[in-house]
């Protein structure tokens, strides 16, 4: 469905349009990083997004795969789903340099793994990427509730966080967030990760 500028401006508009987006999907207050972009980091989600997954140890692999799809059941009951998501999310994680069960535990926070959720500022998806970045890195048709893409551009985001804080993770969260010199976001991650997605 495509809203009109004309119909946005209305108060019936606006309403429509909020009972729409919540009855579709999970209204959240974060998202992936508000801070301007620059040359680095376009470049680098660019990279990402031509680039190809895949994990270096089947074995241990499909050991993770087992663990975490026990782990995911009630949030994602299709099998199937939460196979190839988890399969796409430890490829995601490992390409980027990341624990896979953090990225996890990013998920968990930023969208309550529905890939179909849009925050009140706009950002979309499992990882919450504010729509903006398309456009910065040239490919404007990409679709942020595509579980690889979206996961593809928030684990590269969040990298690239993690090393301009010289590996400081909670500064990195924070930025990821958009919540820079604030420690709320970080302390949801960090609990998710304790309690939930902690590597056996």
């Amino acid at each position: 469905m495509t809203w009109t500028r004309s119909s946005q401006r209305t108060g019936a508009g606006r309403l429509l349009l909020v009972l729409l987006v919540a009855g579709l999907c999970c209204l959240r207050a974060v998202a992936a990083t508000t801070e301007p972009p620059n040359e680095e980091l376009r470049h680098l989600l660019r990279v990402a997004v031509l680039g190809a997954d895949s994990f270096q140890d089947r074995f241990e692999a499909q050991v993770w795969l087992m663990d975490m799809s026990t782990r995911l059941t009630k949030r994602l009951p299709d099998a199937k789903e939460r196979v190839e998501f988890l399969r796409l999310l430890h490829g995601e994680a490992t390409r980027a340099d990341l624990e896979p069960e953090l990225v996890l535990a990013v998920v968990d926070v930023e969208s309550n793994f529905d890939r179909f959720a849009i925050s009140r500022v706009g950002a979309r998806g499992l990882m919450q990427i504010m729509p903006f970045w398309r456009e910065e890195i040239g490919r404007p048709d990409d679709n942020l509730f595509q579980m690889r893409t979206n996961l593809r551009y928030g684990c590269t985001i969040l990298r690239y966080y993690l090393n301009a804080e010289k590996g400081n993770l909670a500064r990195a969260l924070a930025r990821y967030n958009g919540s820079a010199g604030r420690l709320e976001y970080p302390n949801r991650v960090f609990k998710a990760l304790r309690g939930r997605w902690y590597k056996q």
